[in-house]
């Protein structure tokens, strides 16, 4: 049987992420109504998409079973942090299925596995301060070797939203690669030659790896997904049948010529199963049309990059992301990217919001950085190793050297310290900003956070801080007469949790 053309390269990544809903107060999961039958929307979406994607039956066209795919195995993917821990405590098969399914993706693809890391809990790294951006990636690196036993290739940035700062910092710590939009291209040119070139077809930039040279010298990969055929998979109605989305994708490579090339999906993990029913089933169709096809490969970053190191360099557009058309505006200001759901509302509460979380960010660092100091040199350097703690609780304390001299009181202390850093970080989660507004559970969801970080520095003696943050959250104006600001919101959504330190059942709107 003759071999597939290795030249010829097809990459399908899927970004597995939602937001985290636990109760600050608890670290359960609370009751969503709305995703019933389940008891929740992480149950409902694992039975809808994560579950199904590790074992789709495939049959021939008499109906006879011919082969089980665990599409995690032939694909390139990432799972949000967050995510994978509220799977891996309630979800332990499908953990285990997807640990193993990379497992697989490096004995298939010469020892490179098809997951990738992401920052920790899906902010907009361009917006964060860069401390905030390296405890980021550090933190999406060692829960990423904690889950699969190997330092990642590559990180995927939420929203793709990137600036180079934090390209340094993934460089920085050993990151070879990420994914990026072609618009998000500013400018090519051959590695070694003197004259840049703007990308005016965005379809160019999509075909193979560049090279981006940062201001301190280090370098890192950059692939570029197809658009069109990625929102085709997304948005329109490719997924309706997987053979079709297989040769949609071997047809658009220039089959042709003797070049190196590869295209590639990316698209929301959900896609398959959860947005688009059945589309677990067409993913692994697809999968299997290109595995068998002669003409072309099955590829993950990580190989394609080993076998085809970048020979052209690229110029990114500064904060720029994949789902907002000014930068990173969506997540900031009122840049009129929005759901559509109303079209009489503003989104000028973004603004207000960013501000409130900027300020109460900049006090906690204040508080931070005062009461850490008193037990060791570098506070940052311990907001870093805390994710051990994070990630085996009793035990990463017991083994971690910046609580070995601590009196219990002290050690009591310093973790209070660490978690209200941990929920200052929690309350920059992206979906806050996305929707149309204040009052969508995503936001509802980082007042939380950010309510349980003023909470945490209250007891460590700042109690001062919280009137100011109410002060400020009544002067986020909303959209709804139910919900005109978020002063309101905190009482209604908010107030309860600490009353109660209780999981409760709220009705939320769409």
């Amino acid at each position: 049987m003759p071999e597939s053309n290795s030249l010829k390269n097809i990459c399908l990544h899927a970004h597995f992420y939602q937001p985290p809903r636990e109760n600050p107060w608890t670290g359960e999961v609370e009751r969503h109504p709305s995703a019933h039958p389940f008891s929740n929307w992480n149950e409902r979406i694992a039975a809808e998409s994560y579950i199904p994607n590790t074992d789709v039956s495939i049959f021939d066209r008499n109906g006879n079973l011919v082969e089980h795919i665990n599409n995690y195995e032939y694909i390139s993917f990432n799972f949000g942090p967050t995510l994978f821990s509220w799977i891996e405590k309630e979800r332990p098969k499908l953990y285990k299925r997807i640990v193993e399914a990379d497992r697989g993706g490096r004995r298939r693809f010469s020892g490179h596995g098809g997951a990738i890391a992401q920052p920790y809990n899906h902010i907009i790294m361009p917006l964060a301060n860069r401390r905030d951006k390296r405890t980021q990636v550090i933190w999406g690196i060692k829960d990423f070797e904690y889950r699969f036993g190997r330092p990642p290739e590559g990180m995927w940035l939420p929203e793709t939203a990137v600036d180079s700062e934090t390209l340094e910092i993934m460089a920085e710590e050993g990151i070879l690669f990420t994914i990026l939009a072609p618009r998000q291209a500013k400018r090519i040119r051959r590695i070694g030659d003197a004259i840049w070139r703007e990308v005016e077809d965005e379809g160019e930039v999509s075909r193979r790896p560049y090279m981006v040279s940062l201001p301190s010298g280090k370098k890192i990969s950059i692939f570029f997904y197809d658009g069109p055929l990625s929102h085709g998979v997304a948005f329109g109605d490719t997924l309706n049948n997987g053979d079709s989305l297989a040769e949609s994708l071997i047809q658009n490579l220039h089959l042709e010529n003797q070049t190196p090339e590869i295209i590639s999906l990316a698209t929301d993990g959900e896609t398959y199963g959860h947005h688009h029913k059945f589309g677990d089933k067409a993913l692994a169709y697809a999968i299997r049309h290109i595995r068998d096809d002669k003409r072309c490969c099955l590829t993950v970053y990580g190989d394609y990059l080993a076998k085809y190191p970048p020979e052209d360099e690229v110029e990114i557009i500064e904060n720029s992301s994949w789902s907002c058309e000014h930068g990173v505006e969506r997540w900031r200001d009122d840049c009129g990217c929005s759901t559509g759901r109303d079209g009489s509302w503003n989104q000028g509460w973004r603004k207000g919001l960013r501000e409130t979380l900027d300020w109460l960010r900049d006090r906690l660092i204040d508080v931070y950085e005062k009461k850490v100091s008193l037990y060791m040199s570098d506070p940052w350097e311990g907001h870093d190793n805390y994710i051990s703690v994070i990630l085996r609780g009793a035990a990463g304390i017991s083994d971690n050297q910046m609580f070995a001299r601590l009196s219990e009181g002290d050690r009591e202390n310093m973790i209070e310290c660490l978690e209200m850093q941990r929920y200052a970080m929690f309350m920059y989660t992206s979906c806050g900003w996305f929707f149309d507004d204040i009052s969508r559970v995503e936001t509802i969801q980082i007042i939380r956070y950010a309510t349980k970080a003023v909470s945490l520095a209250a007891e460590l003696g700042e109690s001062a801080i919280e009137a100011e943050f109410l002060e400020r959250l009544r002067g986020i104006v909303g959209n709804r007469p139910e919900v005109p600001n978020g002063e309101v919101l905190y009482n209604i959504y908010v107030k309860p949790l600490i009353d109660n330190r209780r999981d409760t059942t709220f009705e939320y709107f769409d």
